[in-house]
């Protein structure tokens, strides 16, 4: 599904990205962790083109596809779908506007929805994810809560039936009962045919979804893999093994 190969990538002349390796097989959900400025959301925000990042070196290949050639709304449309940090408000806009349009940009203008098909399915995901029916009649972010826009970030996936997944900090501003109704949510989404890649400081998270395999970042670079016992020891012992570990390496 995504294979990247000594990715390296800048903003403003800064290097982030120092030569990252990841590949996620078809059916597989990854989780990265690592401490604040890793560049674990550095990279989600590459493999989704934002242009805010210059990549200066490396390969991403999804689906067989070069990703890197791709413009960020080829790439949406080709399925890779990011649930940001931070989600922007869109005032005026409802979110019922704003995902049929998605929904139908995606479809192509062949395959549109209807609107009564439309409404029907955004209904059936709004009570997947315990939101009132009137949810869709909101403006897309305005005025909610950190919790809420998370919430409207998975109904955003739900609808798009993405083929890649990148999650950033979707836990982040989340009380207990959120954690695991979005949690349920991304689980959900769980197919042969779609893969994830969940950024996360938290094993909460990871204790709800159980990945398949777990990833540290530490400057720049993807420096240890493993399974969910990994992100146990992390949560238990903090970084600072890892850390030692590299540093006896590069010895």
């Amino acid at each position: 599904m995504l294979k990247i190969e000594g990715l390296r990538a800048s903003i403003e002349d800064k290097e982030i990205l120092r030569g990252v390796d990841l590949e996620i097989p078809a059916g597989a959900v990854h989780g990265i962790m690592g401490p604040n400025g890793s560049g674990k959301s550095t990279l989600v925000k590459v493999l989704a083109g934002d242009p805010a990042y210059t990549v200066t070196e490396g390969s991403v290949s999804y689906k067989g596809m070069d990703l890197l050639e791709m413009e960020p709304d080829e790439r949406a449309r080709s399925g890779v779908f990011l649930a940001f940090q931070y989600p922007m408000e869109i005032p005026g806009v409802s979110i019922a506007n704003f995902l049929r349009a998605a929904v139908n940009s995606i479809r192509g203008p062949e395959n549109e929805l209807p609107t009564f098909q439309f409404y029907a399915l955004l209904q059936d995901k709004l009570r997947e994810l315990q939101l009132d029916e009137f949810w869709g009649n909101r403006y897309v972010n305005e005025g909610f809560s950190g919790g809420e826009k998370k919430r409207n970030e998975i109904l955003q996936m739900l609808l798009l039936e993405p083929g890649l997944c990148l999650l950033d900090e979707t836990d982040s501003g989340l009380d207990v009962d959120a954690l695991k109704i979005v949690s349920d949510g991304v689980n959900r989404m769980r197919s042969p045919e779609r893969s994830m890649l969940i950024v996360t400081h938290y094993m909460r998270l990871l204790d709800y979804i159980a990945p398949d395999r777990c990833h540290i970042m530490l400057d720049g670079r993807i420096v240890q893999s493993g399974d969910i016992e990994l992100a146990r020891r992390i949560d238990s012992e903090g970084y600072e093994f890892i850390r030692t570990g590299v540093a006896e390496t590069n010895v």
